[in-house]
């Protein structure tokens, strides 16, 4: 028991990597994205930009809407406060105030509340007003004002709770103007700060005059409220020299500087400094010194300058932010504007950049396929037509330095590159069949050598039978080498020379190519007498002919007969050659027609080398301007219908009486033409004996035709030069015959051989048409025909599978 290896996993080979295809995006989507983006981000930018502005415009008006709706009533609610203050202070401190001017300031008060409340309740376009919240407080707030009055009416509670009740509702009115000058504009914010400082101010004098109404008739003030006194002379003083006048517009600053040039204000100044310098302590309190007493009557002067350089101010303020508003919509409108403009100019720079580029492209695209599809075919074509090449044909290089412009250049160099590549090959190929034909040429002078001794051959030993079939076998041998040797020529890009000198009956043209076939006797002939061809191309058609014939007996069984037939039409001469061979699929008469019609390279030569028939009839059809159509035939077979241009065609001339050559007899109407029939080798007659006579047993063929005639001189050894092409089979020459001393010859002299005539006797018999009713085979006869059939039928499709790819 032998061991086995173990069986282990199979192995593991790298597994195909799924590669994803990437999308091919189009030049013109980059090119609309590559607009697009930017336009749609610039866009974006100036609807944000543009949003933002407007809503600061908004903010503005809404501010300035605030300020003309509650600022200004906000205002004289606060000095007509001030001065009720002031007023109460006194009244608590047992100054002799009169109840008339308490009333008069208290209805001022009342009518400045009232229009602080309508300015409050009217509507706001702003939800989130933090302006209405301070105004909504201060509101709620003056709803003491009336207990207030009475306490102080009572004498009820006390004087600081009193006057502190007015300053708290006066610093919610500061807040209130606090919050106006928080805009949304910095600008305006900055301008409005010292606007809001010089406000406060105002209050903290206010405030001061406050102090000193409560010190009363005595000018007694306690310790704290001479303190207050103190830090509001200090403060008022640091808020105009420090916070307010070095910040206000140049107007404010006018204003001021025309306030503390008054008297009222140099008074005021004096008893501040009074106060601070000649007071002095008494049991209780702090003695004011009696410079106070003028202050009452300064305040009076003071206050309306004051108040109207806070309301300039404020009114300024308004406008200011008024204006920035108008501005910032301009703004916004120059914005829009310049932003459409620019994306105005953005499209059309994109769309005149995107036609340009998609219109050079496109003429790119145009030139490639022009070049590719009907430049390089046509110089392809006349490189192997040997022709030479105009440098203008190329495409030109281009004049652009861009990328286009480059690319343009780089396909120029790509053709021009394929051009050389193509002219070499063109050049080899030309070279190769000169070589080729230099070759075929050379071999066809011996082919021919052999065709002149094999006549001298036929001539001399034809009273021997057996010999002189044998000699006819041979000939025709030759004749077949010397016609691929032709199609090699052909092939090579050369020309068969003509031999013929005058034209050549349509029958004898016919006759001329069934001789070329190696089994002539199957073939009938149903040609024209009153139509000739010209001479130089008589070979040409006649080489055609024999290609044609010679593949229909090859590929039909060898009992059955192939027949041609000539007959004019409107375009020409037609010539059908019909045989009985097996059926052929459609797409082979495609593939068959198709090598009529191309000039394929010789690597399709190579592989087609025992099948290059046709490629020698496309070749001669294309040289004579001939059309060739192989199709199915009504018998089963093939027919192959050649059209002859009219060009080639001449009318037959009948020959004078009396003439050395013969005469051709008068061409018959077609509905009296007979065919003329080869036989089959196996059904012709044995030959005859040659007679003694060496005149012809038959003095004229059955198609006679005239006789070339013999040249004096002797034909030598190598009659046609090298190179020269392939010569065509001439008429031999009979040898000078020895002479008798009396001059007479001492052997009875050869005929002269007239082409094609020099046919044994049963060849050149015209068969007598056997009845159709009558059936003289034998069986034996029968079964020869039936192998013989079965014979050409395995011939034909072997030679077809070997056809095939």
């Amino acid at each position: 028991m032998t061991a086995t290896a173990p069986e282990g996993p199979p192995p593991e080979g790298p597994e195909p990597t799924k590669r994803r295809r990437r999308s091919v995006i189009r030049l013109r989507t980059l090119l609309v994205w590559l607009a697009v983006v930017p336009t749609v981000a610039m866009g974006a930018q100036v609807v944000v930009t543009a949003d933002r502005l407007l809503q600061q415009s908004a903010h503005l008006r809404a501010d300035v809407a605030d300020g003309e709706r509650v600022g200004r009533p906000l205002y004289e609610l606060m000095a007509d406060l001030q001065a009720e203050r002031s007023t109460t202070a006194a009244r608590w401190a047992g100054s002799p105030v009169p109840k008339g001017e308490l009333s008069r300031r208290r209805a001022a008060t009342d009518r400045g509340v009232a229009a602080f409340r309508r300015a409050a309740d009217s509507a706001d376009a702003r939800a989130d007003d933090r302006v209405d919240g301070y105004v909504s407080a201060v509101d709620k707030q003056l709803e003491g004002l009336d207990a207030y009055r009475e306490r102080t009416d009572a004498r009820s509670g006390s004087a600081d709770r009193a006057t502190g009740y007015y300053s708290g509702v006066i610093e919610r009115m500061l807040r209130v103007f606090q919050e106006f000058s928080n805009m949304d504009d910095a600008t305006v914010t900055q301008q409005s700060r010292p606007v809001v400082a010089l406000v406060e101010a105002s209050e903290v004098l206010a405030r001061e005059d406050t102090l000193l109404a409560s010190a009363g008739p005595a000018g007694k003030l306690s310790a704290a409220r001479f303190a207050e006194l103190t830090n509001a002379v200090g403060a008022h003083r640091f808020l105009f020299g420090t916070t307010v006048v070095p910040y206000l517009p140049e107007n404010g600053r006018q204003g001021y500087a025309r306030i503390a040039a008054s008297d009222a204000w140099k008074t005021k100044t004096r008893i501040e400094d009074a106060v601070l310098a000649d007071h002095h302590d008494i049991p209780g309190g702090i003695a004011l010194p009696g410079a106070v007493h003028g202050w009452q009557a300064m305040y009076g002067k003071l206050v309306p300058q004051l108040s109207a350089l806070d309301a300039e101010q404020l009114r300024g303020v308004i406008e200011a932010a008024d204006a920035t508003a108008d501005d910032l919509e301009t703004q916004v409108f120059w914005l829009v504007a310049g932003s459409a403009a620019g994306l105005l100019l953005v499209v059309a720079v994109v769309v005149f950049t995107t036609r340009t580029v998609l219109r050079r492209m496109a003429n790119l695209h145009r030139r490639t396929v022009t070049v590719a599809q009907k430049t390089l075919p046509d110089i392809v074509e006349r490189l192997q037509r040997g022709q030479r090449i105009d440098p203008d044909a190329l495409p030109e290089r281009s004049r652009d330095r861009d990328e286009i412009g480059r690319i343009s250049d780089a396909f120029a160099r790509a053709v021009s590159v394929s051009v050389e590549g193509y002219r070499q090959l063109a050049d080899e190929r030309q070279g190769f069949g000169m070589f080729a034909a230099g070759i075929a040429s050379r071999t066809g002078n011996l082919v021919s050598r052999q065709l002149s001794l094999t006549e001298d051959l036929q001539d001399t030993f034809g009273h021997d039978e057996a010999l002189l079939a044998q000699l006819m076998k041979s000939d025709q041998l030759t004749v077949g080498m010397r016609r691929q040797i032709e199609n090699l020529l052909i092939l090579a890009g050369g020309e068969v020379p003509d031999p013929h000198t005058e034209p050549m009956r349509v029958a004898d043209v016919l006759r001329e190519a069934a001789a070329e076939v190696e089994d002539f006797r199957r073939i009938e002939r149903v040609a024209l007498d009153e139509v000739s061809v010209e001479p130089r191309v008589i070979s040409a058609i006649s080489h055609l002919l024999a290609e044609l014939l010679d593949n229909a007996t090859r590929f039909s069984p060898p009992a059955s007969r192939v027949s041609i037939r000539a007959e004019l039409v409107t375009d020409g001469l037609s010539v059908e050659i019909e045989d009985r061979g097996p059926r052929v699929a459609p797409e082979r008469y495609e593939e068959m027609n198709g090598r009529l019609h191309a000039a394929p390279p010789y690597a399709v030569l190579a592989e087609n080398a025992h099948r290059l028939g046709l490629f020698v009839v496309g070749h001669l059809a294309d040289q004579l301007g001939a059309r060739v159509t192989l199709r199915r035939s009504t018998y089963g077979g093939t027919a192959a219908i050649v059209i002859l241009p009219e060009e080639h065609l001449i009318p037959t001339e009948e020959r004078p009486k009396g003439g050395a050559e013969p005469r051709v007899p008068a061409p018959q109407r077609p509905a009296e033409r007979k065919p003329e029939l080869l036989l089959n080798a196996r059904t012709a007659a044995p030959a005859e004996p040659a007679p003694a006579d060496p005149v012809p047993a038959d003095p004229v063929p059955a198609d006679p035709v005239p006789a070339d005639p013999v040249p004096a001189d002797p034909v030598p050894a190598d009659p046609v030069p090298a190179g020269a092409g392939l010569p065509r089979r001439r008429p031999a020459e009979a040898p000078a015959a020895p002479t008798t001393p009396g001059g007479k010859s001492a052997l009875p002299p050869l005929p002269e051989r007239v082409p094609q005539t020099h046919l044994a006797k049963q060849l050149r018999e015209e068969r007598t048409p056997e009845p159709a009713d009558e059936d003289t085979a034998t069986p034996e006869e029968v079964a020869d025909a039936w192998a013989d059939y079965e014979q050409g039928t395995e011939t034909v499709e072997t030679e077809l599978r070997q056809d095939q790819p």
